[in-house]
């Protein structure tokens, strides 16, 4: 499983250009499932990325969780992280979960943020079209893989 997290002061995510989910000061998770991921996978990466400090304290240092500042998390599954790139100049996404193996895994990650955050996870909608905006504070991007432990 492979996540980008984007610190954001804010973001929105739109479908057939309406708002469906908008956040303020937290966390953009890219998500995406491969065909091998279990709820294991999910756990570790949802754990790791809900307790990494990567928002300033009043030292200005990277000292504060996403929880620590009573941020947002929004999760986008994104297929594409799979993409394998070696050959030719069309990507493949054959290791990506097919949709009923990446679905459930996807759904159990918003419920874990939702339970380490104490709050609701914002989503995109699995399989559409979706444009999002976003702020990128810092900029902090951290690219993370559950199998790289």
């Amino acid at each position: 499983m492979r996540a980008v997290v984007q610190r954001v002061s804010e973001c929105a995510l739109r479908i057939d250009g309406k708002i469906f989910s908008e956040i303020g000061v937290g966390l953009l998770v890219l998500l995406g499932v491969e065909q091998e991921d279990t709820l294991e996978d999910a756990e570790y990466l949802v754990g790791k990325i809900s307790q990494m400090r990567i928002f300033s304290d009043e030292e200005g240092k990277m000292n504060r969780s996403v929880k620590d500042v009573n941020g947002e998390v929004l999760l986008v599954s994104q297929f594409t992280l799979h993409a394998d790139t070696k050959k030719g100049n069309r990507p493949s996404f054959i290791k990506a979960a097919r949709p009923e193996h990446a679905i459930p895994l996807y759904e159990s990650a918003i419920v874990l943020f939702n339970e380490a955050l104490e709050k609701q996870t914002k989503t995109g909608q699995f399989g559409a079209d979706m444009k999002i905006s976003l702020v990128n504070d810092g900029p902090v991007t951290i690219i993370m893989d559950s199998k790289s432990k």
